[in-house]
């Protein structure tokens, strides 16, 4: 996996906790809304919005970078519309970036193995 590649799957990690925490601040000032005075729906509909259009933007660069088949795209998109989706993305997307890099460095010392036994 190329550093491109990390880096996308790396914000798309970073911005989906936020993302989703902000979803659910957004549910919860919905129901203040409707049960007291507080009305808080238009700056938490800002910042939710915001950081949804960034998840967005982050996810079609991901599956740009890594071509990902359909389904594990589409998967990792339903979750940033699930109220707690987003919790669930960046442990799969933390899971996927280790995994790369545990491949790429078993790529590495696989091809330094190869290097020395084809210079004995």
């Amino acid at each position: 996996m190329d550093i491109k590649t990390a880096s996308a799957l790396n914000r798309l990690r970073l911005v989906s906790a936020p993302e989703a925490v902000s979803f659910l601040l957004l549910l919860v000032c919905s129901v203040l809304k409707r049960t007291t005075d507080f009305n808080a729906v238009p700056v938490m509909g800002m910042v939710h919005g915001i950081l949804f259009i960034l998840y967005v933007l982050f996810w079609a660069d991901a599956w740009n970078r890594t071509k990902w088949p359909f389904g594990r795209a589409a998967l990792y998109f339903v979750l940033s519309v699930l109220p707690t989706g987003g919790f669930f993305a960046e442990r799969k997307l933390r899971r996927e970036a280790e995994a790369s890099v545990v491949a790429s460095r078993e790529a590495a010392e696989a091809a330094a193995a190869a290097e020395a036994v084809a210079k004995a």
